[in-house]
């Protein structure tokens, strides 16, 4: 009677216990969480055996597991500005979920958080060519060990590979920004995969110039598909919007026998294919949207044959007048019908909140430019 019980335990230190209680010895005790699934994804140490570690061994006071558990660590509580490290270093739960050691070692004086200037030794370190290729792969793996854990080490059956490029605008003149005029922005226009059915970053990877969305893409989605097929699922469909159904992107596909589903963009003679279905069916207006899907085959000028292509009428009850797009698939119409493409291609919706996301966490972080060469 009257005993505290632990409300769960964590394996990296069994020293620690999280309970609820009046007093409080730390705002941060998601860090313990967050630190439970860098272990048991064991991201840090794959990390380790690869990445450069090019400080001098002799004046090392920080491994450098401990430093990038640190550095995620305050990213994943909010604590983006580095500088937040020095007000933070003596916080307990900080202290123990980033240490390598064990028990109450992580509290001994002296074992505190490192500090902003190590910190940002660390992201020098972390930008070296070399090492900026183990981060990207880094992305991936993370992906697929969480992915296939939650399937309890086994391929899953089917997954589907989202496809987007974003505009990233930056405030500034930073290497690599260039003025888009479509977006009427500077902005960075990295591509992005992540798997629709976990929302999981698959790989990302920023483009040079100004370039088009589909610029790159081919290759892009392929290197993805590849990864996926060997190791995270049996059969990997491919979802994408209008700017990349390009004649070029949709063979590179087609040949290497991948489903694929997207938007593609109006033009005068789709629109004049949509015409005789645009009319208003007789009757008083609907109280609810209205769907309807039209099956065509339509080559565009740059594709190399006609290829499938859905057209999906729109009808609200307080517009005048219908909406329209078109879908294109390589899956024939046995496998998905109209009505069941369309519901397939809404479920982008969640990528595209999961995109947003991303957005949200790489606007800030590129609001300034360069320091000037001296």
């Amino acid at each position: 009677m009257g005993e505290t019980l632990p409300l769960f335990a964590t394996t990296f230190n069994r020293a620690v216990q999280v309970e609820a209680r009046p007093e409080h010895l730390t705002g941060e005790a998601g860090v313990l969480i967050q630190r439970e699934l860098m272990d048991r994804l064991g991201i840090i140490d794959w990390l380790g055996e690869r990445l450069e570690d090019r400080r001098d061994a002799s004046r090392i006071t920080y491994p450098l597991a401990d430093l990038i558990r640190t550095h995620l660590l305050l990213l994943g509580q909010g604590w983006r500005d580095q500088d937040d490290a020095d007000r933070l270093r003596h916080d307990p739960a900080l202290r123990v979920a980033r240490s390598s050691c064990r028990g109450q070692t992580p509290l001994a004086e002296g074992q505190v958080l490192a500090s902003q200037p190590t910190l940002s030794r660390l992201i020098d370190n972390l930008s070296t060519d070399p090492n900026r290729a183990v981060l990207r792969e880094a992305i991936t793996e993370t992906a697929i060990r969480r992915i296939r854990m939650t399937n309890k080490g086994r391929k899953r059956k089917t997954l589907t590979l989202d496809v987007d490029s974003l505009p990233v605008e930056v405030h500034g003149h930073q290497a690599g920004s260039e003025w888009n005029k479509y977006y009427g922005r500077r902005i960075y226009h990295p591509l992005v995969a992540s798997c629709a059915e976990t929302g999981d970053l698959l790989d990302a990877v920023l483009r040079p110039d100004n370039v088009g969305t589909a610029a790159g893409g081919l290759e892009f989605i392929l290197d993805q598909v590849d990864r996926c097929r060997n190791q995270l699922a049996q059969r990997v469909m491919v979802r994408f919007d209008a700017g990349f159904p390009d004649g070029v992107t949709l063979a590179g596909l087609e040949a290497r026998e991948v489903d694929y589903i997207a938007r593609i963009r109006n033009n005068a003679v789709l629109d004049a294919m949509a015409q005789p279905h645009l009319k208003r069916p007789p009757g008083r207006p609907p109280e609810k949207p209205r769907v309807w899907c039209h099956e065509y085959r339509y080559q565009a000028q740059s594709w190399d044959r006609a290829r499938r292509v859905v057209l999906v009428v729109l009808e609200q009850p307080d517009d005048l007048f219908l909406h329209h797009f078109w879908l294109i698939t390589n899956m024939p119409p046995g496998r998905y019908d109209g009505e069941q493409l369309l519901a397939l291609y809404r479920q982008r919706g969640k990528a595209e909140a999961h995109m947003g996301e991303l957005m949200d966490v790489l606007n800030p972080a590129l609001s300034a430019s360069p320091p000037p060469l001296a």
